[in-house]
């Protein structure tokens, strides 16, 4: 393989053709004898490379004419609060209310923040013990009557516990998407607010992806910054300040890549290929364990336990010098963790599992 393979949860590895193109790129843009990162913002040539990103990820995602996209920064988790500035109803605290689901790490960093400007009813959780194995089923959410919306992580990272389905409210439904947006098809119009870091299948990290229906801005809260308003952002076209250049061309870069692979069904076949092989490989041995319910396994983020942690140290230190790069687990859960976003090749996966079943016959 010409390059290791970088299963990091985020920052995450890019499509190899997408940095051959920006290599090729990085000294002058079609002509234009500067590189991308060089540019004005205001000038003809970015805001051709913006146009043309958000027509292209308007196309992948199908996303209807009374939504605007939004390309701006602080991550997913200045959204944890921008969210509820706009879309919170009330001048007092005791008056905004939201339903939120509590499915892993993230969740409740957005559970927390949003308890700074509302009453929060944490309409289903499932954590036990600390630890988080399986998304709620509808018939377990206990949704309130008079929430300004419903929010949701539809996949956590850390745990690797992905919803199999959408939850269903008459609400506005707002959704942390950023360890799987763009690993498949979604229907944006079931939604009001989506919003995505971009350092795991959208591009580098500095960008952040927000898909916003119109009748959700223009409302938000008396003292909300004009930075954190969700109008600002969309009369400026994303371009109220300076935004973050170079990360919005290559995510455009991406979102090329991904038309030209069929776009997001073909990559959803893909994904559930990668996937698929991972988790039997795991399920077909005593000695590597997943703990997730088996209908909320994600295909984005896939945790795995050694039956004996003692050889933990030796598994990453021999997948390293296979090539395999960035599989510790997250500290909050121990083991390993495979992040096979959209960038990584099935021959990654392909060589983990291949590695996976050599340690075993070398250590098992």
């Amino acid at each position: 393989m010409s390059r290791p393979y970088n299963f990091s949860a985020g920052p995450a590895m890019l499509p190899e053709p997408v940095l051959k193109r920006a290599q090729e790129e990085m000294l002058d843009w079609h002509g234009s004898g500067m590189c991308v990162a060089e540019m004005s913002h205001r000038g003809k040539e970015f805001l051709s490379i913006a146009q043309q990103a958000e027509a292209d990820v308007r196309e992948l995602l199908a996303v209807p004419d009374n939504y605007r996209v939004l390309f701006l920064q602080g991550g997913a988790s200045l959204q944890f609060a921008m969210a509820p500035m706009n879309l919170l109803r009330g001048t007092e605290k005791s008056q905004r209310k939201a339903d939120y689901l509590n499915t892993g790490s993230w969740s409740k960093k957005a559970i927390a923040e949003a308890k700074r400007f509302a009453s929060v009813n944490v309409a289903a959780s499932t954590e036990h013990d600390g630890t988080f194995t399986r998304a709620p089923a509808q018939a377990e959410l206990s949704l309130s009557a008079d929430a300004a919306y419903l929010h949701y992580t539809p996949n956590e990272t850390i745990q690797g516990v992905e919803f199999p389905y959408v939850p269903d409210t008459d609400k506005p439904l707002v959704a942390d998407m950023s360890s799987t947006i763009l690993s498949r098809p979604i229907d944006v119009s079931r939604f009001g607010v989506i919003y995505a870091g971009a350092q795991k299948n959208i591009g580098p990290a500095g960008l952040t992806l927000v898909i916003v229906r119109d009748d959700l801005m223009g409302q938000a809260m008396d003292g909300t910054p004009a930075m954190l308003d969700y109008k600002t952002h969309a009369d400026a076209e994303s371009m109220y300040n300076t935004p973050p250049t170079y990360a919005w061309y290559l995510a455009g870069l991406v979102f090329q890549w991904l038309k030209d692979l069929g776009g997001l069904a073909g990559m959803a076949e893909i994904n559930q290929r990668k996937a698929g092989k991972l988790y039997a490989a795991i399920d077909g041995s005593d000695f590597y364990a997943n703990p997730v319910q088996p209908d909320c396994r994600s295909w984005m983020n896939v945790p795995f336990t050694l039956a004996n942690p003692n050889l933990d140290a030796d598994f990453l230190a021999g997948a390293k010098d296979a090539g395999l790069l960035t599989l510790k687990g997250h500290r909050s859960v121990g083991g390993m963790r495979a992040s096979i976003y959209n960038a990584m090749p099935e021959a990654g996966v392909d060589a983990l599992v291949d590695f996976m079943a050599e340690f075993e016959r070398a250590k098992g």
